[in-house]
């Protein structure tokens, strides 16, 4: 058996002999179920990226971010605005009289469109899949089983597949440069590290919400040199920086976002709007699974109870001086009239009736807060499987208190725990409960029966082969036969109980037609899915969050 060297900095070689793991049957399979998913459900998003290629091909540059003949604008940072160029030079003619590259106000298209643009969901893909191999073939011996189960259940992720090749959007693509950042971290390559999140970022900007973790890993490995430090006046602190390392870092990162904006200098202002607008909302038209969703079911019943029972508002008002607390029942009334109270499907700000008004500012602290108790650790120790650790909770921190945060975004956090799962088996509940509650909290944006059953049964087959696979790869430490991690039991009966939950909804969505009540409450499906997974989500953050701050050796 061939032994695996160590390299300097402890991370163990790629071994040379060995059996050989490869992702090329699961992209042939992968491949052709999407082939089939082709002529099926797209959402609104489709025509978005449609419009986008549209914008890029027809007109010149300094108008791309300023076009508003449709309400689908371009709001990608320009790498992703320069692909959908580069996309868009490759459309087949027959496709281009279809109205692919029209630019109007909803897209007029047939078939020809769709394949084409499924098509370039598909290959681009293919990045995801040499990312992911390559990642199996530089582990050594004793890792690459597991790494090929991460990798393997990363490709045929059921996220992927409902966002990408149902829905449509371009993640995979996107987010296999997010793990060639990774894995450069890994591999102790920096600069290449930083060069890769770069350009993620300049891809897509929701990357930002991960820049703490990968500024403090950096910063402090690459950077910053502690080894024969001596504090004797603040002088030295200057000697602890590796001012080389600093401006070929800096200059990597800087290059790469000088490429990106610098075409788009003088429309500065009309790109940043582009990319953060505030104007949309606290919460998506679909609730995401955050701390958020349980916020607003919260003022939802308060604002029932008060109504059903006067008694309890005019006993709270003895405690709560308005206007901390609405005056009247009257005026509990009018607010319902008057303003989005966040169950009418729109993407506006929603205003509570009840409990105060969320501002941006808050969700900016909150998350700021949560990564820097995340960021903090890796300054101190900065081994890699606490950046993962601390990667995942940034994720976490803007998923769950963020602005108007997707469900789609929980993929911020479900693909960097993916490679921090196998490490140590105490992660798996926390790592099992995100998953399921993330991947079931996307289904809703998907419609129809033969959609549901494709969904639910990708999902669920998907989670049974990939939870077993997982439990027999990651490795058990000392402390595990010690204790019990205190989730385990709470999280099995919230994972069976998700399967019931989703039959239930579904069955309620088909009897609308025949039931006035259920016409009438006809968000109340997405409420039961948003609440149900926010528990899930918040259970795992709370979960990992724990291990993180409170075992140290795990880390170690």
């Amino acid at each position: 058996m061939t032994k695996t060297a160590k390299k300097p900095g402890g991370e163990s070689s790629p071994a040379r002999n060995g059996p050989k793991f490869s992702l090329w049957n699961f992209w042939v399979s992968a491949t052709l179920l999407k082939l089939l998913l082709i002529p099926g459900y797209y959402s609104t998003d489709f025509d978005v990226h449609r419009n986008w290629l549209a914008i890029t091909n027809k007109l010149p540059l300094k108008e791309w971010y300023f076009e508003d003949t449709s309400m689908w604008t371009l709001d990608y940072p320009p790498f992703f605005a320069f692909f959908e160029w580069i996309l868009s030079l490759f459309v087949p003619k027959f496709v281009r009289k279809d109205g692919c590259l029209d630019i109007v106000k909803v897209g007029d298209f047939g078939l020809p469109t769709v394949i084409f643009q499924r098509g370039t969901v598909i290959f681009s893909e293919i990045l995801l899949f040499a990312v992911l191999q390559i990642y199996i073939n530089k582990s050594s011996l004793s890792e690459r089983s597991a790494n090929f189960v991460v990798a393997s259940s990363i490709v045929l992720s059921p996220g992927f597949l409902i966002i990408d090749h149902i829905h449509f959007q371009y993640n995979g693509f996107l987010f296999s440069i997010l793990i060639a950042a990774i894995l450069a971290a890994k591999h102790q390559r920096y600069l290449f590290c930083g060069f890769f999140f770069a350009t993620a970022l300049c891809f897509k900007h929701i990357f930002l919400y991960l820049a703490p973790s990968f500024f403090a890993f950096l910063l402090r490995v690459y950077v910053l040199n502690f080894s024969n430090f001596k504090f004797k006046s603040y002088y030295d602190l200057i000697s602890i920086v590796q001012w080389k390392n600093l401006f070929k870092l800096g200059g990597v990162v800087l290059a790469v976002f000088t490429v990106s904006f610098a075409p788009f200098i003088s429309q500065w202002p009309q790109v940043v709007t582009r990319l953060f607008p505030f104007s949309r909302g606290l919460t998506h038209a679909y609730w995401a699974p955050n701390f958020w969703a349980i916020y607003t079911l919260l003022d939802k019943i308060l604002t029932l109870l008060f109504l059903k029972v006067p008694y309890v508002h005019r006993l709270l008002t003895q405690i709560i001086a308005p206007p901390l607390i609405p005056a009247t029942i009257e005026e509990i009334k009018w607010k319902l009239q008057q303003y989005n109270v966040g169950t009418k499907g729109l993407v506006q700000d929603v205003y509570f009736v009840i409990l105060p008004q969320i501002q941006p500012k808050l969700t900016f602290l909150l998350t700021l807060f949560y990564q820097i108790l995340a960021v903090i650790p890796v300054l101190f120790s900065p081994s890699f499987k606490r950046f993962v650790g601390s990667l995942t909770l940034c994720g976490f921190a803007s998923f769950l208190f963020g602005w108007h945060v997707h469900e789609k975004a929980i993929m911020l956090v479900i693909i960097p725990f993916s490679f921090l799962v196998i490490s140590d088996r105490r992660l798996l509940t926390p790592f099992r409960l995100v998953v399921s509650a993330g991947y079931v909290s996307l289904f809703p944006l998907l419609h129809g029966s033969a959609d549901f059953l494709l969904k639910l049964l990708y999902t669920l087959v998907w989670s049974i082969i990939y939870f077993l696979a997982l439990r027999q790869v990651t490795k058990m430490s000392s402390s595990v036969r010690r204790r019990v991690f205190f989730f385990d039991r709470f999280a099995l009966f919230y994972i069976i109980m998700l399967l019931p939950m989703v039959i239930g909804v579904q069955m309620l969505d088909a009897l609308k037609w025949r039931y006035e009540i259920l016409q009438k409450y006809e968000f109340a499906g997405l409420m039961i899915y948003s609440i149900y997974c926010s528990i899930g989500t918040l259970s795992s953050w709370v979960g990992l969050s724990w291990l993180y701050n409170f075992d140290e050796p795990l880390w170690e």
